[in-house]
């Protein structure tokens, strides 16, 4: 149970998908959103180095 939808309303989901959106274009979709997903992991983890590079450079500037 993922946010309150069941197995069977999560199949109905997924076939509406396929409908609207066609077996070819799924795979762009998901790959597209892979990729997004990865771009966003990659962003945070730069920005979460960056933190730790200035917090470095404020202690040394401390001592």
């Amino acid at each position: 149970m993922i946010g309150g939808l069941g197995i069977g309303e999560l199949v109905i989901i997924l076939v509406i998908v396929l409908l609207i959106f066609g077996p070819n274009k799924l795979g762009d979709v998901g790959s597209a959103i892979g990729r997004g997903i990865s771009g966003f992991k990659r962003a945070m983890k730069d920005k979460d180095s960056d933190e730790d590079k200035d917090k470095d450079k404020d202690k040394d500037s401390i001592l």
